[in-house]
């Protein structure tokens, strides 16, 4: 009897376990998870993902002396000249993660479908407009295989040389512009350019002029081709066709938030750039700065205490740490260093401001120096850096109607500070330095292609080397992918801020 009651028993589990099967994979199917995704949307995120991280701000826009912070630890980085790969990793976690990874993805899903060959073009402009910044950042870096560990299981990239990146990317803008096809299919979910495929052309055109001009001290015949092939393609120069990514509340500026959040007393605009602009009459410095009067601390920078007022604004002396700092403000006649000007974090450093991948002002300023090379014939050096100037200032406006400028300001500026073909290549590049503010990869960049501005060494005691000239590896790419990192740095040079990239004679 026993016997029997076991069987049974174990009849019933067998049984009872055979109708819990019953359609038990379908009950654990999510029916409302998406289980595909638009490549247009892919495309979106790396677009959001494009905006320049807080990275920049601690190095790009510090190495070029535009605002600094004297605060150490997590915000040391070219405020003191020295390697700090918390920050150093920034761009290129956040370029490889949000940006490359989902242009690759996009390319290997639809390289092959005639119906989104519109859309595999703008991809393709977008991941070359990244990997000029990372590779203008790094130097060598993982290109051809860099962002495929999902696609082809490839995990430990090779890294390839910054001569060979930049004939690529030449390659890739000049096919992918080229090939955009005005009766193919309106990409309209774009948040770019909403499909406007005349405006991708001359964003197309304007990375590959900016990619000419990169090449101007290391090969300029071939430089001159490039920008030719630019200009006769046609770049962007009108700020309604800026190449930017327009922010919101929810799709926050991430420099505008560092700016408004909890940095928002530590960061000041430095007294090269306040002095310069000064002493100019520049009209852009009540466009960007604000002093908070008589503030002793970061609470009462208030708007009530703040002015725009240009001959109020003092900037922060380069080479200082919180000592350096107080030193500096009480010698300048400051109540405390908390006096000093900022970038005005209500205005054009708000946290919706858009971020700027490339602007009418800047691509003027290039056809400037490429018209004084004498590689384009058409205008004049002058025409094209005066528009340019103005272009930039017009721009402010565009960002913060608090920002504008008068017509009547910008031509008593030009009228004040003409252009001098003695000085021609000082002068568009210092321009450029000006036009490219909050944009610190592409000031950054332009700095080291050029030698403009002139700007003296930061005379901090601790400092690593006189001028940043590249950023680091991340430790994670050293420790991970050391062979492939080791093989770069043996060819390239140490992997710290001063060995130079190719471009950059």
């Amino acid at each position: 009897m026993k016997k029997i009651i076991n069987y049974i028993f174990l009849v019933s589990i067998l049984v009872y376990s055979s109708a819990c099967d019953n359609n038990f994979d379908e009950l654990n199917i999510n029916k409302v998870s998406a289980t595909a995704i638009d490549p247009a949307f892919q495309l979106n995120a790396a677009i959001v993902g494009c905006a320049y991280p807080n990275g920049t701000l601690i190095y790009d826009i510090g190495v070029v002396q535009q605002i600094i912070s004297p605060n150490s630890g997590v915000l040391t980085g070219a405020n003191y000249n020295q390697d700090n790969r918390i920050s150093t990793q920034e761009v290129w976690q956040a370029y490889y993660r949000n940006v490359i990874k989902n242009t690759k993805d996009v390319i290997s899903r639809i390289q092959d479908d005639p119906a989104r060959a519109n859309l595999l073009q703008m991809t393709r402009i977008i991941q070359a407009f990244a990997f000029m910044v990372l590779t203008d950042e790094y130097g060598s870096i993982p290109y051809f295989e860099g962002g495929v560990g999902y696609s082809q299981q490839v995990y430990f990239p090779v890294y390839d040389s910054q001569e060979v990146i930049y004939a690529d990317i030449i390659k890739e803008l000049t096919e992918a512009t080229t090939a955009l096809n005005l009766s193919g299919k309106v990409e309209t979910a774009d948040i770019l350019y909403a499909g406007d495929l005349n405006k991708w052309k001359s964003f197309g055109y304007s990375l590959l002029l900016r990619a000419g001009m990169r090449l101007s001290e290391v090969d300029p015949s071939r430089a001159q081709q490039i920008v030719q092939a630019a200009v006769q393609g046609g770049v962007i120069l009108s700020n309604s066709a800026n190449a930017k990514i327009a922010h919101d509340p929810n799709y926050i500026n991430p420099i505008g938030n560092l700016l408004n959040a909890t940095e928002a007393s530590n960061f000041y605009l430095t007294a090269p750039f306040v002095d310069y602009l000064k002493s100019k009459n520049d009209p852009r410095l009540t466009a960007i700065a604000i002093t908070y009067v008589g503030a002793k601390s970061g609470p009462e920078q208030t708007p009530g205490s703040g002015t725009y007022e240009a001959s109020v604004h003092v900037g922060m002396p380069m080479g200082n740490d919180n000592v350096g700092a107080v030193k500096a403000a009480s010698d300048l006649g400051l109540t405390s260093f908390y006096e000093f000007a900022q970038a005005d974090r209500r205005r054009l450093a708000k946290n919706t401001a858009p971020n700027f991948l490339v602007t009418a002002s800047q691509n003027y300023l290039l056809l400037a120096e490429a018209r004084q090379r004498g590689w384009i014939t058409s205008e004049t050096v002058e025409s094209y850096y005066t528009a340019g100037v103005r272009a930039h200032m017009d721009q402010l406006g565009i960002v913060d109607v608090a920002s504008s400028i008068s017509t009547a300001a910008v031509d008593a500026y030009l009228a004040a500070n003409p252009f001098d073909a003695s000085k021609a290549l000082e002068q568009i590049n210092t321009q450029y330095w000006v036009s490219s503010f909050l944009n610190g990869p592409e000031a950054f960049a332009n700095f080291r292609r050029s030698g403009f501005p002139t700007l003296t060494a930061n005379p901090f005691d601790g400092r690593e080397v006189p001028f940043i000239n590249r950023l680091t590896y991340p430790n994670s790419e050293i420790s991970v992918n050391s062979e492939n990192v080791g093989a770069a740095i043996a060819s390239q040079g140490a992997d710290n801020l001063e060995t130079k990239v190719w471009w950059d004679k």
